[in-house]
């Protein structure tokens, strides 16, 4: 089977025609979108007051109305009911419940994390049984994994399940905590120790005799969702709900995770591109010093800045899409162990998951709080949607694993490859470090500059290991600097494959604000990557190895300035006229 290995960017060139980018929509692509864009906007923005109260019985309805149009079921096998569509797909439609506010944690929750598990671990008896519910919507599953004091440390969880003495149940006793769903839930899918050493993962069923919840918490944000704590009191289920095996719970949770991860993102461009629409569209209209806000330069600074980051993390999303399609498409999943092949398939590109979620989470903050100061004092009040989207989009990166954990998974993962081999990053550290004794190493373009990045990374990771060799994955704040240049790497790079794939088709003039965005991100960023590295070697060296290194690195990044402030004009006043994102 022919597939990118994860994190190989790093190391090799990738070339253009190889990516996935949202040019490439299918016409089936395209009509899915415009589904999915029209039922937010017909069935939930119109409804937006109503959601956000909990009106009685509305989430309920909406998810019924989504799985009647297959919104539902996009990665779900034809023989329970589902689309079974490509990862193209559910990420398309992910990015389009992005605008939905809270009702996209409900909608992610049921198609994500809530039957997922089922999908890729669960036996045929179980998959019959719960899927096609979750499917058409007519049941609500929920994911309980977080407990009171267990969050990101998931495996010091306490919820207990003991095997009945007839042998028919496991008696479940134990509590989750900020359960998604959990107030209407018809499946839980729980994580317990068996006999309190076994983390295992079970299907419980929501009208358990023993399983109760609390009531709603008072959230800051996306707060037409149901977030409740969940009780389990000598709960008893099945033995044949055991979801996987005894004991390998943590495996059916942490691949669940990838595709959690890559679908929050997906939620961020949505929700961005929503706040750049209406940060547009006001700025176009609000008028100071009898003209609109949109000529003044720092607003467009922001429009443009805005517009740019959303490029950049679409660019990636799309991309690991493409990723985890073609490994899927090499692998049989027909079987009856097709899920657990699935999963070990999209695992492959963990790392890249976990970029996409960190990146984009924090970009899709950047975008909201630029939107709230673009509507100034207007931003601040709850009658403008600005308000709601700056609130919803804080839960972001928490949910999926925090941005800390991520960003501590994203070396650590590129630590195990390398040794295991699968990442030759030995051989090219000596490369570098041979092209450095030959001198300078000037950049000309954004190519050269996507390479200096990557050779930054590596540089960088290597007086990592040089200094602290295996325990180099206990110093979290160099792992968090080490996760910072991996993702400008690969954010970069996803950039400007993008621009060159539509120039290779496009040519320059039907390119050239995708070119505009690719040089003012790039640009803008290599900077950002060199400082970051300079930070991460002065905690690891003094005197004159610093220095050294320090000179190195300034060898790496040796190249001419960009105007960035005519590339923004250029940006803000495409967006301007279009009054939403637009490339």
């Amino acid at each position: 089977m022919n597939f990118t290995k994860g994190g190989s960017f790093l190391l090799s060139p990738t070339d253009p025609q190889d990516v996935f980018t949202p040019e490439d929509f299918t016409e089936e692509h395209k009509m899915i979108s415009k589904m999915v864009n029209d039922f937010v906007t017909d069935k939930i923005l119109a409804n937006m007051e109503d959601l956000e109260a909990k009106k009685e019985g509305m989430i309920r309805e909406l998810l019924e109305a989504a799985g009647e149009l297959g919104l539902l079921g996009a990665d779900v096998p034809e023989e329970y009911d589902g689309m079974d569509l490509d990862k193209i797909s559910s990420t398309i439609i992910a990015e389009g419940f992005g605008r939905s506010g809270s009702f996209a944690m409900t909608q992610g929750g049921q198609t994500g994390i809530g039957s997922l598990p089922i999908v890729l671990f669960g036996n045929p008896e179980q998959k019959k049984k719960y899927l096609p519910g979750t499917v058409s919507g007519e049941k609500i599953a929920a994911y309980a994994l977080t407990e009171p004091g267990a969050g990101s440390d998931a495996l010091a969880a306490k919820t207990k399940a003991v095997l009945s003495a007839d042998g028919q149940f496991y008696i479940l006793n134990g509590s989750k905590q900020f359960i998604t769903t959990a107030g209407m839930a018809d499946i839980f899918i729980v994580y317990a120790k068996i006999d309190g050493n076994k983390f295992s993962a079970f299907i419980v069923d929501g009208n358990s005799e023993g399983l109760s919840t609390g009531t709603e918490e008072k959230k800051m944000g996306i707060k037409g969702s149901s977030t409740r704590v969940v009780v389990f009191e000598d709960v008893k289920v099945p033995v044949g709900n055991l979801l996987f095996e005894i004991g390998k719970g943590h495996v059916v949770a942490f691949n669940v995770l990838n595709m959690g991860r890559q679908k929050l993102a997906a939620n961020s461009i949505g929700h961005a591109k929503f706040a750049l629409e209406l940060s547009a569209t006001y700025a176009n209209e609000r008028q100071q010093f009898k003209t609109p806000i949109a000529n003044f330069g720092l607003i467009k600074e922001k429009l443009a800045e805005m517009a740019i980051r959303i490029y950049a993390f679409e660019s990636m999303v799309y991309r690991t899409g493409g990723l985890l399609d073609n490994i899927l498409h090499g692998v049989d999943i027909s079987g009856p162990n097709g899920g657990q092949i699935a999963a070990k398939g999209i695992e492959e590109y963990a790392l890249e998951c976990s970029m996409n979620k960190v990146f984009a989470t924090e970009a899709v903050a950047y975008v909201v709080d630029e939107g709230v100061q673009i509507h100034g004092g207007y931003g601040y009040i709850s009658e403008y949607p600005i308000e709601r989207l700056y609130r919803d989009a804080r839960i972001y990166r928490i949910f999926e694993g925090t941005n800390e954990i991520n960003r501590i998974l994203i070396p650590t993962t590129i630590s195990r490859r390398v040794a295991k081999g699968d990442l030759d990053l030995k051989q090219a550290l000596e490369k570098l470090k041979e092209q450095l004794n030959a001198g300078v190493i000037t950049r000309e373009g954004t190519r050269d500059l996507v390479q200096a990045a990557k050779d930054i990374f590596i540089y960088t990771f290597g007086a990592g290991l040089d200094k602290y060799g295996d325990k180099l994955l206990k110093q979290q704040e160099i792992l968090g600097r080490l996760a910072d240049l991996a993702m400008g790497a690969f954010a970069m790079e996803s950039a400007w494959l993008r621009e060159q794939k539509a120039l290779a088709k496009d040519g320059e003039t039907g390119t050239k604000l995708k070119t505009s965005m690719t040089e003012a991100f790039i640009y803008s960023h290599i900077g950002k990557l060199e400082l970051i590295a300079k930070d991460t070697i002065a905690a690891l060296v003094e005197g004159e190895a610093l220095r050294a290194l320090a000179l190195d690195l300034r060898k790496l990044a040796v190249y001419t300035p960009k105007n960035v402030i005519a590339l923004r004009q250029e940006i803000a006043a495409a967006v301007s006229e279009a009054g939403k994102f637009v490339v």
